[in-house]
């Protein structure tokens, strides 16, 4: 439920897709109500907060069903009001200025509307505003399809039959199977008989009629055009001053739309070679394997009810991959590593697994991290990703040799590396120092897990622990800043002492006027409490001067 401290912190943070602001004059009455708690449902849910003007000011909430703000009288008017019946979560807030009326949505597993037909979604407007908009027929198929409700892959084309299909892309079909060790049994069968064992086709009466998955597989390029217009695929370079230098489309059948894409990558992608004892290691400028789960991953799960194409721009020091669809419901950035495979296109991704193409695990999003993490990258960037596209921006170049022969060194020894301590130690890398809670949100499963992988990287050398307990911070090991020809780098990491620290706050507050432990933390590359226990010891020192009610809000200046 909403009290008042969630209350101001929703006003502070402002009005998004996932909090409405509702100024109750006369225009609002509980139809609009309806209609805006519809549209939270169809999207990724939210609150709306009746009584609160656009700028934030709290004007109050009018009396509502016939007296005072009552909860259950509104959630009940909204229940009956919508169709499938909506649950939510009403609180009546006693503000300063008035009464405010949270009611909060979740997001609906089926398409909603109002008792009297509005369907409706919550976007980000043309001005970059928050908007409720008609929810039409064409978007909610892609709705039905986040939600598991439908798969467009599936979708029989009636109009269509065995010679839509081109007999070169069934060839394409079995060299994919034999080289990429797919269900070899499938080799044995005759088009007819592959098609409909892959279900690629279904029968009806005595015809056989594709579906959008065998068309996409198998189609011929002038029928997918007609078909399927959206389905487009660019591949682009552009130069340091984002000038486009190449622009090839292409509307291919998958497998051949693949091919052509990793014949272009490994065309322009760069390769280095270093020596790690007797063995020869190329560095590329991106990982082969990562780059083919980014480009399939995009092809089996863009929505292909949504307008629009894939781009694949390669730029001077990163590849931007921009992919139709946002992600499956459930799915975002923060858990894109730990969520469970949830596929856009079942029948798709299923043909693509049984031919070779993915594997049974569906983890080939920890390929993409694991090509840019034992290269000595920064971790694939999804945070570009909305409700419209999922983004995922690839840092290239020459990344670390030093990290990647001592990765490629483990690998020979036995002592591989899990993915989670690669993404530890990558961190640690760029930033040098990390704590439990940082970890944890680095592998995305939580602080006590990240600390399990930050004390299990200390028992094997590789890094070291300074402080005790929530204060701990962890560092590379002398050893391991030795390995990668940097033992300058431990004097560094390991040598800001107290002293130091305490000078950089001060310098802080000096150009600054006043710093918090927030900012400290981040100064001095120390844990939030460790920050605070140093901003103490210079109150205690009549130094600094604390200002502000708690540990989470105060801040600190010099005292007069």
């Amino acid at each position: 439920m909403v009290d008042i401290e969630t209350l101001s912190n929703l006003i502070e943070m402002g009005e998004s897709t996932q909090c409405e602001f509702k100024a109750d004059r006369g225009k609002f009455n509980d139809s609009v109500l309806f209609e805006e708690v519809v549209a939270m449902a169809n999207s990724i849910g939210g609150v709306i907060l009746i009584g609160v003007e656009d700028n934030g000011k709290v004007t109050g909430a009018k009396p509502r069903n016939g007296g005072p703000a009552d909860s259950m009288k509104v959630q009940a008017a909204i229940f009956n009001n919508t169709v499938p019946h909506i649950n939510t979560r009403v609180s009546v807030i006693n503000h300063p200025d008035g009464i405010v009326i949270a009611i909060e949505v979740d997001s609906y597993p089926e398409i909603c509307a109002t008792a009297s037909g509005k369907c409706l979604r919550r976007i980000i407007g043309g001005d970059g505003k928050p908007a409720t908009v008609p929810f039409y027929p064409p978007e909610q198929l892609s709705r039905k399809s986040d939600l598991g409700l439908l798969d467009i892959s599936a979708r029989l084309l009636e109009d269509l039959r065995m010679d839509a299909l081109d007999q070169l892309e069934f060839e394409r079909l079995r060299q994919t199977i034999a080289s990429l060790h797919g269900e070899q049994a499938l080799l044995a069968l005759n088009n007819e008989e592959l098609a409909k064992a892959l279900k690629l086709v279904e029968s009806k009466g005595r015809k056989l009629i594709p579906n959008l998955a065998g068309l996409l597989v198998l189609g011929r390029q002038s029928v997918l055009e007609t078909v399927l217009p959206n389905h487009v695929v660019f591949f682009q370079v552009l130069d340091e001053h984002g000038d486009v230098k190449v622009n090839d489309r292409f509307t291919y059948p998958l497998l051949r739309t693949l091919e052509e894409i990793q014949l272009r990558f490994a065309a322009r992608n760069n390769e280095q070679e270093i020596m790690v004892g007797m063995f020869r290691l190329p560095v590329p400028d991106y990982s082969p394997i990562g780059f083919r789960e980014a480009i399939t991953n995009a092809l089996i799960h863009r929505d292909y009810s949504r307008q629009g194409s894939i781009y694949l721009q390669w730029q001077p020091d990163h590849m931007l991959l921009t992919n139709p669809g946002g992600f499956p419901l459930g799915v975002n950035p923060e858990n894109i590593l730990v969520h469970e495979p949830r596929p856009r296109n079942p029948r798709l991704a299923e043909i693509m697994l049984r031919i070779g193409i993915i594997e049974q695990t569906g983890r080939g999003v920890d390929r993409i991290y694991d090509g840019q993490m034992r290269f000595g990258r920064p971790v694939p960037d999804y945070s570009r990703s909305d409700a419209d596209a999922v983004r995922l921006v690839l840092y290239g170049g020459k990344g670390s040799l030093q990290f990647a022969a001592f990765v490629f060194e483990q690998d020979k020894s036995g002592q591989a590396l899990t993915l989670d301590e690669l993404l530890v130690l990558n961190h640690l890398l760029m930033e040098r120092r990390i704590d439990s809670e940082k970890a944890g949100q680095l592998i995305q499963k939580g602080t006590r897990q990240g600390h399990f992988v930050l004390e299990k990287l200390t028992e094997k050398g590789l890094i070291e622990a300074k402080g005790e307990r929530r204060g701990r911070i962890y560092h590379l090991s002398a050893g391991l800043y030795a390995k990668l020809g940097n033992p300058y780098g431990y004097v560094r990491t390991r040598g800001f002492d107290s002293i130091q620290q305490e000078q950089m706050i001060l310098k802080f507050v000096d150009k600054h006027g006043t710093i918090n432990r927030s900012q400290a933390s981040e100064l001095c590359k120390i844990s939030k409490d460790q920050a605070y226990r140093l901003l103490r010891k210079l109150c205690d020192q009549e130094i600094l001067v604390m200002k502000g009610k708690s540990r989470n809000t105060s801040f600190y200046e010099r005292k007069q």
